[in-house]
């Protein structure tokens, strides 16, 4: 039966019911006949032992409305109650005993209490308005009320938690059962518990009710009860267990960088190119500008004396800022090594800590999830060189707090909080922000089109919750966005070409993961830290049997949506089969064109794809883990074992590559160069540096940012469009050099060749030129000489001093 073709679906748990369940189904179905209600009936017979069964049919009369779902085995009132309410079809979903101790016809005070804004509406016989017809036996009814006292703890403000009559509504009621894993009395607690944790209403309403002389519950069940309540996964046990999967997720961060920890102050991640030397200098210069109190959006340290707009680079303030005390004391390095490690480690913890909360119900099903999220092969090609792509831990939190901001009216709240947490991503990666902000956009079209009731409840909560998010982040990123698009070296986008992904690359295996080929790979992506697919064939086979399978919940069609949708954008704009350019215009086409979007690389969109196929694979392995509950566990559990084991070991990545660097020369490491360089000036290296070799920048950092770079490693504009490129717009004698570092070969220097030498280092301000370690030095060094006379060796390095050769600088401060 199709979600919502029904107004009331009413839920009957009967366990050995068959001499009263025949007139209970009657009374029920003769007062919801009688009113304007579509209807359902579930009876769920609890693996009975006589004739229950056979009952629902016969007292139905045929009535397909009333039908029966029978488990094989005898587990509880609370599994019956949360499998019978996870097959309903209404928009609300009653709760009743078999006995009918509380009359079909106080459905009206319950229906009334959730029209009037609660989520649940539960009968209460402890709260003034409530009539006991029937008392229990005076033992029972002691052991009864000192039990609830108890309970209380566990679910405050509620006065009758074990009435077994309640009323949901029925979206929140099937999303929040999934969750739940008490099979006994004590499920009534757990999911009350759960709806006040959520920030949902829980109203009590009085009720009639009547003790049955032949009632199952015995005084030895309410301290059943109360063991029950004592193992619902409260908050404590909650956070053990998510401390648990973070420590595992850290065991494997550490595993994947071990080459990397065996040293971190010398080895170097090979598979990034220049990108560590990038992201150390970010980290360090960050540092050094809060000690010194400089503009922390702008430095001049790098590209002298233009400078470098760092919010306009992707610095990530959120983390280089408060961890500038580790990189003060133990160096960039050390602060590179830890972003990735714990980032990738904190990154599936806030996954987990997503799905076990809001998507399914069994911690493992999470964990793999949460898992494939983190150790994807997109993830782990970045986790080379681009820890903005890597540190993704606050999307999981947004992603949270829309749906809290969808399920519930603490709208102030929940937008403030909102509101912080995209601003901090801003300071993380917006373009992981942008990323992600596409996929929910498509995530919530499909959800609305599938469930357009469902919107339209959350419609105006989260207009009003996002408005306020929208204020929020704009007064904390409002002045830096305004630096970063307005400021100095500022730019109006970045310039890169066609970067789609071959069709082929989506069924491949990265070089990286357990069954790829590097050369396979590599002939598929533009370089090893974009490697930005590579889900293998049996991933995505895996992924659209889950589709078919359980394409009657919403959340796995618009969760599928995602996927389709992500994957045809990262395509870029002409498909592209297996080498094949076909002349196909992608999506992507059109997306470039919009504001934003012509800077990202537009295959990084399968990244969008990776959480999506994450909570896809969760919600199975939950599907699947329940079955195993209920039937024999050992081949339900070996078929989901092998079936994931076939998908995601291939993917499973190999350690990621390290060497040894060299190590700064002496001249930078002792303060030498201290007796060349004056304060305010700058210090040339042959060649400066660039995206093909960013080595200089390391040498900067040991020696302690003293002194600034001519050029370098960062993104900034070029030409009259402004347009956004790696480096800085090169010079004649930058041009020069890196033509003989890149040939090795020589050519006579002109007049032209010593005047545009001397026009460069006067617009660069410099003291001192220095040729350092480099495979090309004979090469460099004759240039360098003949361009500009002798040199000294000093410390490691070649020095020309070239004070004398510089025009006195028309600023006082710098002469």
């Amino acid at each position: 039966m199709n979600r919502h073709h029904v107004d009331l679906s009413v839920v009957i748990p009967a366990y050995n019911e068959e001499r009263r369940l025949a007139q209970t189904i009657a009374e029920v179905t003769r007062y919801l006949g009688a009113s304007p209600l579509s209807w359902e009936v579930v009876v769920v017979d609890d693996g009975s032992t006589d004739a229950t069964a056979v009952v629902p049919r016969r007292a139905a009369g045929g009535d397909p409305r009333v039908r029966l779902l029978r488990l094989p085995a005898h587990r509880g009132k609370g599994r019956a109650v949360r499998e019978g309410v996870l097959v309903t079809a209404g928009r609300q979903v009653l709760i009743c005993d078999a006995d009918l101790a509380t009359p079909i016809e106080e459905l009206a005070g319950l229906r009334e209490a959730v029209a009037g804004g609660a989520d649940a509406a539960i009968g209460s016989r402890a709260v003034p308005g409530s009539r006991i017809d029937v008392r229990q036996p005076r033992p029972r009814e002691l052991s009864g009320v000192l039990a609830n006292v108890l309970i209380r703890l566990f679910v405050r403000g509620i006065a009758d938690t074990q009435c077994g009559f309640k009323l949901f509504d029925g979206d929140k009621a099937r999303a929040q059962f999934r969750h739940c894993r008490v099979d006994g009395w004590g499920a009534d607690v757990e999911i009350l518990y759960a709806f006040q944790r959520r920030g949902w209403r829980v109203r009590e309403v009085p009720v009639r009710w009547s003790h049955r002389p032949d009632s199952k519950v015995r005084p030895h069940h309410y301290l059943m009860t109360l063991g029950e309540v004592l193992r619902i996964p409260l908050r404590g046990q909650e956070v053990a267990r998510t401390a648990g999967v973070a420590t595992a997720f850290l065991a494997l961060s550490i595993a994947l960088y071990i080459h990397l920890w065996a040293d971190p102050w010398t080895r170097y991640l090979t598979d990034g190119g220049q990108d560590q030397n990038q992201w150390e200098w970010f980290f360090a210069v960050t540092a050094h500008n809060l000690v010194h109190q400089d503009n922390p959006l702008f430095t001049t340290l790098q590209n002298h004396p233009s400078g470098v707009n760092l919010m306009a680079n992707t610095v990530m303030l959120g983390l280089s800022i408060p961890l500038a005390p580790l990189t003060l004391a133990l160096g960039p390095s050390i602060t590179w090594a830890v972003v990735l490690t714990a980032g990738l480690a904190a990154t599936g913890t806030a996954w987990y800590g997503l799905f076990a909360r809001h998507l399914v119900r069994s911690w493992q099903a999470a964990a793999i999830g949460a898992g494939l999220c983190a150790f994807a092969p997109p993830m782990i090609s970045h986790a080379n060189a681009h820890p903005n792509l890597v540190v993704l831990f606050a999307i999981p939190l947004i992603i949270r707090r829309l749906l809290l901001l969808a399920e519930r009216d603490h709208v102030t709240r929940d937008g403030l909080v909102l509101g912080l947490l995209v601003s901090y991503q801003v300071y993380l990666g917006e373009e992981a922000l942008l990323l992600t902000a596409t996929g929910l956009a498509v995530f919530a079209a499909a959800y609305a089109l599938l469930r357009p009731e469902a919107a339209r409840g959350a419609r105006r909560r989260l207009a009003a919750g996002l408005a306020l998010a929208a204020t929020t982040g704009l007064a904390l990123t409002g002045p830096a966005l305004l630096f970063q698009f307005a400021g100095p070296q500022s730019y109006a986008g970045l310039i890169h070409g066609p970067a789609g992904n071959d069709i082929r690359a989506l069924v491949e295996h990265a070089g990286r993961s357990l069954a790829g080929d590097a050369n396979v790979a590599a002939g598929l992506s533009m370089n090893l830290t974009e490697q930005n697919a590579f889900f293998g064939w049996p991933l995505l086979v895996l992924t659209t049997g889950v589709v078919v399978w359980l394409r009657r919940r919403a959340v796995v069609v618009a969760l599928a949506a995602v996927v389709l949708v992500s994957a045809c954008f990262s395509l870029g704009p002409e498909i592209v089969f297996y080498g094949e350019r076909t002349g196909i215009p992608g999506p992507w086409l059109f997306m470039s064109r919009l504001p934003l979007f012509e800077s990202v690389v537009e295959s990084r969109f399968t990244m969008v794809c990776v959480p999506a196929i994450g909570a896809l694979l969760a919600i199975a392995a939950d599907h699947v883990l329940a079955a195993a509950a209920v039937l024999p566990r050992g081949p339900v559990r070996i078929l989901l074992g092998l079936a994931l084991a076939e998908a995601l070991l291939p993917l499973a990545p190999t350690p990621i590559a390290a060497a040894d660097r060299p190590a700064a020369p002496a001249f930078f490491t002792t303060g030498v160069w201290r007796e060349y360089v004056r304060p305010g000036r700058s210090l040339v290296t042959a060649p400066p540096p660039d995206a093909a070799d960013a080595t200089p920048l390391s040498w900067q950092t040991a020696a302690g940012m003293g002194f600034p770079l001519v050029e370098g490693y960062f993104v900034g504009p070029y030409g009259p469009e402004r347009q956004g490129v790696y480096g800085a717009p090169p010079r004649p004698t930058s041009s020069l050099l890196r033509d003989v570092r890149d040939t090795g070969r020589t050519r006579p220097m002109t007049k032209d060749d010593r005047d545009a030498a001397r026009e460069d280092l006067s617009f660069w301000r410099a003291d001192a030129v220095v040729l350092g370690p480099h495979p090309r030095r004979p090469a460099l060094h004759a240039t360098l000489t003949e361009l500009l006379g002798p040199s000294r060796q000093v410390a490691g390095v070649w020095v020309w001093d070239v004070r004398n050769l510089v025009q006195p600088s028309p600023d006082p401060a710098l002469s």
